[in-house]
């Protein structure tokens, strides 16, 4: 038996709001590091029943996009690589009205109970959505009282953090995942969130054009900064 085998995984767990936030913001960091065997689980607090796309021209409704995106989002882990999906149940543009320390709890378990090497999450202030933000809000207190080892990562738009100085951090608080040979995978994610894409004309472009939308780099926050210096290009 190979002795490497025997090596225990790395694992990675991420928590979001709603299926799509894992493909369109840092699909090609799941695509890498799923393509190099690390456990990954996703956690969707919601089943984004309230997103405002029904597909092209339109073909669901209040009633049937719930399950819709289930499919989409579980097709969408598949092509980057995401061993195992949970979804929290929680009413699509409600998480805000959670009662703070339920939620902090519920995410809590969660950690204690898969041990996660690397925790993802959004920025409670940098967030975007107000869905967002909660959940992000929520991990970042639940990590801190409960991981004994590990980083927290914050989740970042595009290329934004090129210039952290503009949101109060520097260059050393951010870690830059090469994702470019990952990139296929990504659209593919793309693409699987069929309902919410296809009104995007450059997801459906041929694929060399497609990719040409993308960039090449993924951009994260370190969110406990006193953890030991770990690379700026990787986030294990």
């Amino acid at each position: 038996m190979n002795e490497a085998n025997l090596e225990p995984k790395l694992k990675l767990l991420a928590v979001f709001a709603h299926p799509d936030d894992e493909s369109f913001i840092c699909g090609g960091t799941f695509a890498k590091y799923g393509r190099e065997g690390v456990d990954m689980t996703l956690v969707s607090a919601t089943r984004g029943e309230m997103g405002r796309r029904m597909g092209n021209p339109p073909y669901l409704n209040r009633e049937t996009i719930a399950a819709a995106r289930e499919l989409e989002l579980q097709e969408a882990c598949k092509h980057l690589g995401i061993g195992t999906l949970q979804f929290m149940d929680i009413r699509d543009k409600t998480v805000e009205f959670i009662d703070e320390e339920t939620l902090t709890s519920r995410v809590e378990s969660l950690i204690r109970e898969i041990d996660p090497d690397v925790v993802l999450t959004f920025h409670e202030k940098f967030g975007g959505h107000p869905d967002h933000c909660a959940i992000g809000k929520a991990t970042t207190a639940a990590f801190r009282r409960s991981a004994s080892r590990g980083a927290l990562y914050f989740i970042t738009f595009g290329e934004a953090m090129k210039r952290p100085e503009r949101y109060g951090y520097t260059r050393q608080d951010v870690v830059k995942i090469d994702v470019g040979a990952h990139l296929e995978a990504k659209l593919a994610a793309f693409r699987a969130h069929r309902c919410q894409t296809e009104i995007d004309e450059w997801v459906w472009l041929p694929d060399r054009e497609a990719l040409a939308h993308f960039g090449r780099h993924e951009y994260f926050l370190k969110g406990n900064t006193e953890a030991p210096q770990r690379s700026q290009h990787d986030l294990f």
